[in-house]
């Protein structure tokens, strides 16, 4: 399918910061339109972006941290900013609005779905089931006290902190997991866990959620079947799409392996990370286009 592509500005608003995207859609136009959300990386998701709109949707991937007028970390991030992207993708004419995201960008997705009335479809890949305190700075340039990473309304969403008692197992100068770091925080503020519980989309949002066994930045895979489980005590449908030897970071169809780091361990491997990928496109299509497939009963996951 042909696709045309621009960079797309918005300025603030509304509680809304700023923001700069790249959009891809189908030349010959289409009503469904999805919002791409990177993780704490930061970046535009340009080829994400491509290859969802050669597949007929809109596609637009925004910077909603560390661009001008915004907070430099994930830290009292105004949720209206996305909210003002979502607006941009229905003012451009997409009649279904989808909101796709990645570890962070997937807890952003999820209380966006919560939130904000007209999301139609949540894509979670590597979801957490809790909000999180902040990923670096806020604009004041200071990465402690802990703050909330969200803020809605002008108001911080109640979040876990992080326990700074912590300390990785690799030597320094490794590549690090922090699984343990968000494993050991879940017990130590255990009390502040339900306040801080993501939400899970009501009855018209179709929610698909990915996660791999092999996560090493944080628990995915239980934060996954935790969401699950909720959106199935509220009677409501839920694809559940895992795979065992998976990491943190799915690859989609016709996306290369994810790029080394010299920071984290992000468990995986390119083939298992790929598989997982494309056993989660056709059930991310469908709730993306519309066309049924998360309209199945609740229950109804796959696994490898």
């Amino acid at each position: 399918m042909d696709i045309a592509e621009r960079t797309v500005r918005a300025g603030p608003g509304a509680g809304a910061d700023a923001w700069t995207g790249f959009l891809a859609a189908p030349v010959d136009g289409g009503s469904a339109g999805v919002l791409v959300l990177a993780g704490s990386s930061g970046r535009i998701e340009d080829e994400r972006c491509r290859l969802l709109a050669r597949e007929g949707v809109t596609a637009l991937s925004v910077r909603w941290f560390g661009g001008p007028g915004q907070p430099p970390g994930i830290c009292e991030v105004p949720l209206e900013t996305l909210v003002s992207a979502i607006e941009w993708l229905r003012t451009a004419g997409a009649r279904r609005i989808g909101v796709l995201g990645a570890s962070k960008g997937a807890e952003a997705a999820l209380h966006l779905a919560g939130l904000h009335d007209g999301v139609d479809a949540v894509v979670a890949l590597s979801p957490t089931s809790v909000t999180w305190a902040n990923v670096g700075p806020g604009r004041d340039g200071r990465t402690r006290p802990h703050r909330s990473s969200w803020t809605w309304r002008g108001e911080p969403l109640p979040f876990v902190p992080y326990d700074d008692a912590w300390t990785p197992a690799e030597p320094d100068g490794a590549p690090v997991s922090v699984l343990g770091w968000y494993e050991q925080s879940l017990g130590t503020s255990a009390d502040r866990v339900p306040a801080a519980s993501v939400p899970v989309g009501g009855p018209g949002t179709e929610v698909v959620l990915v996660a791999g066994g092999d996560d090493l930045m944080w628990p995915s895979l239980r934060f996954a079947g935790e969401l699950a489980a909720r959106r199935r005590a509220a009677g409501l449908p839920v694809r559940l799409i895992t795979r065992a030897d998976a990491g943190h970071r799915p690859r989609l169809p016709g996306e290369g392996p994810a790029a080394p780091s010299d920071r984290f361990r992000y468990g995986g491997s390119p083939a298992a990370d790929a598989a997982l990928g494309a056993q989660a496109w056709p059930h991310l299509l469908e709730a993306l286009l519309g066309t049924g497939g998360c309209g199945r009963p609740p229950g109804h996951d796959t696994h490898a």
